[in-house]
C-alpha cells in the first residue's frame, strides 16, 4: 500500500485524484453545453469514442484489481489501457461536440487527471508488488494465459463507463437534432 505522509508530492497528487470524478462531471457538462455537433462530427467522435470504450472493455475482462499485477490482453502491450482508452473517449467527446472550447477543456482535463492518476497508479502498484510490478515495466515477465471475462467487466464496474458513453452520445445527438434538424 502507498503510504502518502512518506511522500508529500503523492499527497497532493492523491488529492487531485480523489477530485478527478467530480471535476470530469464539471467538464462534461461544460462540453455539452458549449458543444456545437453535427451529424458528420456525432458520427465520426461516437466511433472514436467507442473504439475507446471497447478498449477499456478489453482491459476491464482481464484486470483483477489490487490482487495481481495484470499481464494479460492489452497489458501486454499497454501497461494503462483504461486510461488510454479514457483518452480516446475523451478525443471522441471533442470531435463530436465539434467546439475548440470543448476542446481544450477536455483536453486540459485529461492532460492533468491522466498523469497524476498514472502516477499514483504505479506508486501504489510499486509500493504493493515491488520486483513483481518493476519486472512488468521492463518487460521481463512471462505471458498470462488469462482468458477475456464478461463477469470481469461488470466486476469492474465498466458498465458505468458504457453508460455515461451511450448518455453521452444522445445528449450530444439531442444538442445536433436542435441545431441542425434530422439527419436524414
Amino acid at each position: 500500500m502507498l503510504d502518502l505522509d512518506a511522500n508529500p508530492r503523492f499527497r497532493v497528487l492523491f488529492l487531485i485524484a480523489r477530485r478527478r470524478v467530480a471535476f470530469g462531471f464539471l467538464v462534461a457538462c461544460v462540453g455539452f453545453g458549449c458543444a456545437e455537433p453535427t451529424w458528420f462530427s456525432l458520427s465520426v467522435g461516437g466511433l472514436v469514442a467507442v473504439g475507446g470504450e471497447c478498449v477499456r472493455i478489453w482491459a476491464a475482462g482481464h484486470l483483477v484489481k489490487g490482487k495481481e499485477v495484470t499481464i494479460s490482453g492489452p497489458y501486454r502491450i499497454c501497461r494503462h489501457p483504461l486510461y488510454f482508452g479514457s483518452v480516446v473517449i475523451g478525443v471522441g467527446f471533442v470531435v463530436a461536440a465539434s467546439s475548440p472550447l470543448v476542446a481544450g477543456v477536455i483536453f486540459s482535463y485529461l492532460g492533468l487527471m491522466i498523469p497524476v492518476a498514472i502516477r499514483l497508479e504505479e506508486a501504489t502498484l510499486s509500493a504493493t508488488f515491488g520486483n513483481l510490478y518493476t519486472d512488468y515495466v521492463r518487460g521481463n515477465v512471462r505471458q498470462s494465459g488469462r482468458q477475456f471475462s464478461l463477469k470481469r467487466v461488470g466486476h469492474n464496474g465498466e458498465y458505468l463507463a458504457v453508460s455515461g458513453l451511450l448518455l453521452s452520445i444522445f445528449i450530444i445527438g439531442v444538442k445536433a437534432w436542435w441545431a441542425n434538424g434530422y439527419p436524414f
